[in-house]
């Protein structure tokens, strides 16, 4: 195990390398630049001559190997750089950020694991019958939705008609983070509601669970001894790759709570223009799906005897 630990820790860096190139080379071929999207919302006319010397004071002007390879220098170092916007320096800020994130991703899982589990597992075990139907009815409709558009719903009821929550921000207390919690486990726990439904009904169709249930254990034994600890690799895959998109922050949800995360933070650097702050983002984003890949596989190590098996032979 530690050995292949190590082997997907040391793909890591070719993978980061190629994300982070490829992301530099877009930015470099995107019409205008940093300097151009300060300026323009700046008031009054700006010379070429003050833009000219703004991009000499960046480093805009210089080749694209050249800028390349100073940011990666400072990077290995380190140094991730100065926001072309701010003039902050990004790992304080990106750092500053991610709190937010976490708190949001947190708060979301939680609430999807205890909507998302409970129910599809109900839902397949009350296959084709009433409680089935009304689930898969709910899931279907919040499958569906726009995250926009449910964020918009839950404003308006929520904290417009009911003035039970605030609008947007974050400085209303736990209150701030219900609704974009709300409008990200809304479509995460319909979506799996219906993966563990499906996958529950199929481990109740083989044959050890017909053969338990001849020997007569109890159904709930069955089902939760046995089919849930079956059905866990599916709900764990679901999981890792939900919880790698939302500390990737979700941008439409932060930007219409106006919720200060990293999601945010990349929608405004990208309109800006701020290299180096979309390059912290990438890093973050390649970072977090690897490890959180590394973390997945490792679980099914533990879950699943057979991959054990596989690895040993």
């Amino acid at each position: 195990m530690k050995k292949y630990i190590g082997k997907r820790l040391l793909q890591l860096i070719p993978i980061i390398l190629g994300i982070t190139l490829l992301s530099f080379t877009l930015m470099q071929t995107a019409a205008g630049d940093a300097v151009d999207a300060l300026y323009d919302n700046a008031s009054g006319a700006v010379s070429e001559q003050i833009k000219a010397e703004k991009r000499a004071e960046l480093g805009l002007d210089q080749p694209f190997v050249i800028q390349y390879t100073t940011w990666l220098g400072g990077m290995i170092t380190g140094d991730m750089g100065v926001s072309y916007i701010s003039n902050k320096p990004v790992f304080e800020t990106y750092i500053s950020k991610l709190p937010a994130t976490i708190a949001l991703t947190l708060t979301s899982i939680l609430l999807t694991v205890l909507v998302a589990i409970p129910f599809g597992i109900l839902s397949a075990v009350r296959q084709n019958r009433f409680t089935d139907y009304l689930i898969r009815f709910f899931s279907f409709i919040g499958n569906s939705l726009p995250g926009f558009f449910v964020s918009l719903l839950l404003i308006y009821f929520l904290a417009l008609r009911l003035k039970l929550f605030p609008v947007m921000g974050s400085g209303g207390g736990w209150k701030s983070i219900v609704l974009p919690t709300l409008t990200l486990a809304i479509a995460m726990a319909s979506k799996y509601t219906r993966q563990v439904r499906t996958t529950v009904l199929e481990e109740l169709n083989k044959d050890y669970v017909l053969g338990a249930r001849a020997r007569g254990i109890k159904e709930p034994v069955v089902l939760y001894a046995s089919v849930l600890k079956a059905s866990m690799l599916t709900i764990v895959t679901l999981l890792a790759l939900s919880i790698g998109s939302l500390l990737g922050g979700t941008a439409i949800v932060e930007s219409i709570f106006m919720w200060d995360g990293v999601g945010k933070l990349a929608v405004d650097s990208i309109m800006m223009r701020d290299y180096p702050m979309i390059q912290a983002y990438v890093i973050w984003m390649a970072l977090i799906y690897v490890i959180v890949n590394l973390i997945t596989d490792i679980l099914y190590h533990y879950l699943d005897p057979r991959i054990r098996l596989e690895q040993e032979v």
